[in-house]
């Protein structure tokens, strides 16, 4: 019986050191755990709206696409109806195009080309420049 009440005794002593140890190693990992960093790509967008006024957002991300980067710069607001492709954006800032009522679109650029994709698949590189431009088609003019 003595000694069930020893190994008991170790037990609850071998316990206890456990979980001293367990809280001091996430005290320490919580210490000198990596801090979030900045994203590793920087890029700038700029929109222009229906007045020719240019908004520059610069950011620092990771953003694998066109879309999330957008989400993340800050001041820079955006909605549009989803489909199969994806987004198709219809209000920036606030400033709404109608294609059917008067030709306007949002025309999106990086580095001076027009984007071969939509926002939802355009990668984005480090040091893109992005242009969202409201623009009305040369038809509807």
């Amino acid at each position: 019986m003595a000694e069930t009440k020893k190994t008991d005794k170790k037990i609850a002593v071998g316990a206890v050191a456990l979980a001293v140890a367990a809280v001091v190693m996430a005290g320490l990992f919580l210490l000198f755990r990596e801090k979030p960093t900045e994203g590793s790509k920087q890029i700038t967008i700029t929109v222009v709206n229906s007045r020719k006024e240019d908004t520059d957002y610069t950011l620092r991300t990771d953003a694998k696409y066109l879309r999330q980067a957008m989400e993340e710069a800050d001041g820079l607001t955006f909605s549009g109806q989803e489909s199969e492709y994806g987004m198709m954006v219809e209000t920036v800032n606030g400033e709404t195009v109608d294609f059917d009522r008067d030709g306007s679109y949002w025309a999106f650029y990086v580095n001076g080309e027009y984007c071969s994709y939509g926002i939802d698949t355009q990668p984005v590189e480090d040091e893109d420049v992005f242009r969202i431009e409201y623009t009305v088609s040369a038809a509807s003019e």
